[in-house]
């Protein structure tokens, strides 16, 4: 065996060596799991969470109204999106300096395993459940008031629950429940079971329509896909963020068409012209908005496009 022979396998050698290295790190097991669900940005004085309750599969072809199927399909199509469309449930956590303030709560177990995350998220997020001294709810289904309630008490401790009394009359009460049909009363059920232990603890307040609830975080009526559904107001050195709520659930169709409505909707009529005006609104003031089921983190901006709007996401940057 000649030198030169010798130096090429020993070189072959080197290189069955790299690779089986290279294969070794290769083979190192997925971790199947994600981030924890919150993000946190600046607004003005404050600091907004959004914080992540899970997502659900929805059948959107079949909820969604007003609108064809074939229409439908082609929106989605041109965002990528096919149906069931899954659906994020969001949260959002404004510290104000002196208050903890969360807007909605979640589902908790209220719609089965893929949601119930926000707990777990808010404390990710370096906050604890003691800590928050407010939960405003845009309105009383189970996907924004469940995690309110854990193991029939008050999830958050010491905080007062708020909701508009309209909201508060239809979706608290018994005899609106024994009128709904069969399929709808697990939402009273759900609303019934998340206030209870508030209300027990002398901390359900109701609220009528416009209401500054904490300094800088006001509620604004936009009844309709509830009788009491509420959009919230953050206002901080000029910077201002809303809070939808429910004005928006697929934002493939809904804001090409903002007339498309969807059957959870109390009143469709009411809730088409609230849904139309607060888009028109956040395109000409150009503020900030985020929504419940929006794509997590669900914040960004509007502008207007062929008779619609376009959803601006912010951008996933520091946060200070």
């Amino acid at each position: 065996m000649n030198k030169a022979f010798r130096q090429r396998l020993g070189q072959a050698a080197l290189g069955l060596s790299l690779l089986a290295a290279t294969a070794a790190q290769a083979a190192a097991p997925q971790v199947g799991t994600q981030a924890p669900g919150f993000y946190r940005m600046a607004l003005g004085d404050f600091e907004v969470t959004a914080l992540f309750d899970g997502a659900i599969d929805l059948d959107v072809k079949q909820l969604l109204t007003n609108v064809k199927p074939a229409q439908v399909d082609k929106l989605m199509k041109q965002s990528f999106a096919s149906n069931p469309l899954r659906t994020s449930v969001n949260g959002y956590l404004i510290n104000t300096g002196s208050q903890l303030v969360l807007i909605d709560a979640g589902a908790a177990g209220l719609f089965g395993p893929s949601l119930g995350q926000l707990m777990a998220n808010l404390k990710a997020a370096g906050y604890q459940p003691e800590q928050v001294d407010a939960v405003l709810i845009t309105h009383l289904h189970p996907d924004h008031v469940g995690g309110a309630m854990a193991a029939g008490q008050r999830a958050f401790p010491n905080a007062t629950l708020h909701v508009d009394q309209r909201d508060a009359a239809y979706w608290l009460s018994e005899a609106e429940m024994a009128k709904a049909p069969k399929e709808a009363q697990g939402f009273f059920q759900g609303a019934m079971a998340a206030a209870k232990p508030y209300a027990d603890a002398g901390a359900l307040k109701t609220f009528d329509g416009n209401t500054e609830l904490v300094p800088g975080v006001r509620a604004l009526r936009a009844y309709g896909h509830t009788p009491g559904h509420s959009v919230y107001a953050v206002e901080s050195r000029g910077q201002k963020l809303v809070l939808w709520g429910d004005l928006m659930h697929v934002s493939a169709v809904q804001f090409a068409q903002p007339n498309v409505t969807i059957q959870f909707d109390t009143d469709s009529k009411a809730a088409m012209g609230e849904r139309r005006n607060a888009y028109a609104d956040a395109a000409k003031g150009g503020y900030l908005v985020a929504a419940g089921h929006l794509p997590f983190p669900g914040i960004g901006r509007l502008r207007p496009e062929a008779g619609g709007y376009r959803f601006v996401p912010i951008d996933y940057v520091p946060y200070k």
